[in-house]
């Protein structure tokens, strides 16, 4: 059966990555980098870098309030977790090594890096990326590989992936399924502009150019202080392409209110600009359900209240991420 789709919910396009900073703000960003350094099929890097950025409420310059920095090696089949560093370093990171990306590095990445979760530190949030970044990664072979011999590849290696029901998108009936509830191949893409922009240099970190086969996954998280928190953030998987550019095959911007004296969400809104399927949009209907709910228990509220259909992977950790905010709130005040 068919599923039905409400008329005008679709997903938008890109949306600006960078607005205008506001004064008294502070603006969190991440890029994780995904490579094959020594050729497609070997072992995945993943090259994340993040900064807290706080902007005045003067409009004098912007002051860096942290930054880290990871390098994570994954096998490119298991998804586990093979070598691992951090800038600056953390004494507990080499208990992620054996973690498989999903929710075994995030139970793992939960009790071993306990600190660093309670601190809301920019290295927890590209750790917990790394879950997701593996499980994406593979889609820039899509954009550098003849399709028909990436699909016989892809069954030659053992057949594709059953995804009948992990997501809103893969919802039985969906559109974006074959017959053997392997995903289609017929990912809808937009291309996109660089992140920082001209206007605003200073409005992501520096941001290393890569060539070849990669995907990126980037983030931005900016918070200001009014009557209520107030929270604009984005998210975007792209890949390189062979003519130079980049295309994105997810992208949702999120807008958010929370009370500045519970950290209760008040309101949220879920904006679809870049999805790969018809039925992706549908998980933005739902994301109501945990207004009321403490920012800082997002991480786990979310997965309670969007399993399944009932969400989409990607935007429940877009609404994951937002558990950090109460550190960049306490960065503004501080």
């Amino acid at each position: 059966m068919a599923i039905t789709i409400p008329f005008g919910l679709k997903a938008r396009g890109p949306a600006q990555a960078s607005p205008a900073r506001k004064p008294g703000s502070v603006r969190r960003t991440s890029t994780i980098d995904m490579q094959w350094p020594n050729g497609p099929g070997t072992q995945l890097m993943l090259t994340g870098r993040a900064r807290d950025l706080k902007t005045p409420v003067d409009g004098s310059s912007p002051t860096v309030l942290t930054e880290d920095q990871m390098r994570v090696g994954v096998n490119a089949t298991t998804r586990t977790i093979e070598s691992i560093e951090s800038i600056p370093a953390r004494s507990n990171l080499d208990k992620m090594l054996g973690a498989r990306g999903g929710g075994n590095s995030r139970k793992v990445l939960a009790e071993a890096l306990a600190d660093e979760a309670a601190a809301g530190t920019p290295l927890y949030l590209m750790l917990d990326d790394i879950a997701g970044a593996s499980l994406v990664a593979g889609f820039a072979y899509s954009r550098w590989m003849d399709r028909d011999l990436l699909v016989a590849s892809i069954k030659g290696s053992g057949g594709a992936r059953n995804m009948e029901s992990i997501c809103t998108g893969f919802q039985p009936g969906s559109g974006a399924l074959m017959p053997d509830g392997s995903s289609k191949w017929n990912h809808q893409v937009c291309e996109v502009d660089p992140l920082p922009t001209a206007d605003d240099p200073l409005g992501w970190h520096p941001i290393q150019e890569v060539s070849g086969i990669a995907m990126r996954r980037a983030r931005r998280i900016d918070v200001t202080l009014g009557e209520t928190i107030e929270i604009d953030s984005m998210f975007q998987d792209s890949s390189t392409t062979p003519d130079g550019g980049r295309v994105a095959v997810h992208e949702y911007r999120l807008t958010a209110t929370a009370d500045r004296v519970t950290g209760k969400l008040l309101t949220i809104n879920a904006d679809p600009r870049v999805l790969p399927y018809d039925e992706c949009p549908l998980a933005s209907l739902n994301v109501k359900r945990i207004v009321g709910t403490p920012l800082s228990e997002l991480r786990t509220v979310v997965l309670e209240q969007f399993p399944g259909t009932e969400g989409c992977t990607h935007l429940n950790d877009a609404m994951r991420a937002l558990a950090e905010v109460p550190a960049l709130v306490s960065a503004i005040e501080s």
